[in-house]
């Protein structure tokens, strides 16, 4: 489905509030005057509020997008779009993506 593009910007959290950013935003496409991200960025997790172990098994510590465009590739990897999905580790709950540009979308 198609979406807009996701950027370095983009509010991205973990499902426990966590706030989520790229590790390696990807310098050759710019949207909004920030570098999207593709599916080989990972994200690193910060003020998670899942507990350690014993009580649960957080906090949230890096994630992991697994779907991306289908048709629309930067330096050989797809980018992401506001409905790619993702899974945090340890704990293996999605991000969500709250807001990102609203300017240019992708397939």
């Amino acid at each position: 489905m198609p979406g807009f593009l996701l950027h370095q910007g983009a509010v991205v959290m973990c499902a426990h509030g966590g706030m989520a950013q790229p590790t390696v935003p990807n310098p050759r496409v710019l949207v909004s005057g920030m570098p999207t991200t593709t599916i080989a960025c990972p994200y690193v997790v910060a003020g998670c509020a899942l507990p350690p172990p014993p009580a649960a098994n957080g906090p949230c510590v890096t994630a992991q997008f697994v779907t991306s465009a289908l048709r629309i590739t930067s330096n050989g990897q797809p980018l992401l779009l506001l409905d790619s999905q993702a899974l945090c580790v340890p704990t293996a709950t999605p991000l969500v993506v709250a807001s990102t540009q609203v300017r240019a979308t992708g397939m």
